[in-house]
C-alpha cells in the first residue's frame, strides 16, 4: 500500500511539474513584449503619455485664446458704448440743408491754332 501511495506521490508531482512548465511557457509568451500583451501596454502607455501631453497643449492654447477673446469682448463693448454716445449727441446737431450735387469740371481743348497764334 506505501508503495502505491509513493507512485501515486510521484505521478501527481510530475503532472504539477510538468502543468508548471506549461504554464510557465504560455506566461511567457502572453508578457513577450513585442508581440504579447506586454507589447500592448507598452504601446497604450505610450499613446497615453502622448494624449496626455496634447491635452495639456490644447488647455494651454485654450486658456490663451479665452484671454484673447476676454480682451476683445471688452474691447468691443468700450466701442459700443462710444458709438451709442455718438449716436445719442447726432440728434443734438442741427439739420444741414440738403446738399447739392457737385459740379463737374468742364474740359475744354483749345484748336491747336489758337494755341500757336498765342
Amino acid at each position: 500500500m506505501d508503495l502505491i501511495a509513493d507512485i501515486l506521490l510521484v505521478a501527481g508531482a510530475l503532472g504539477a511539474g510538468l502543468y508548471c512548465f506549461v504554464l510557465a511557457r504560455r506566461l511567457s509568451r502572453f508578457n513577450d513584449l513585442e508581440t504579447g500583451v506586454g507589447g500592448a501596454v507598452a504601446v497604450l502607455s505610450a499613446q497615453v503619455d502622448d494624449l496626455t501631453r496634447t491635452l495639456q497643449a490644447a488647455q494651454k492654447t485654450a486658456g490663451e485664446s479665452t484671454e484673447t477673446l476676454d480682451d476683445l469682448t471688452g474691447r468691443a463693448e468700450d466701442v459700443a458704448k462710444r458709438l451709442e454716445l455718438l449716436v445719442a449727441s447726432m440728434h443734438d446737431l442741427p439739420e444741414s440743408p440738403p446738399a447739392q450735387e457737385p459740379v463737374e469740371p468742364v474740359f475744354r481743348r483749345h484748336p491747336a491754332e489758337q494755341s500757336a497764334a498765342s
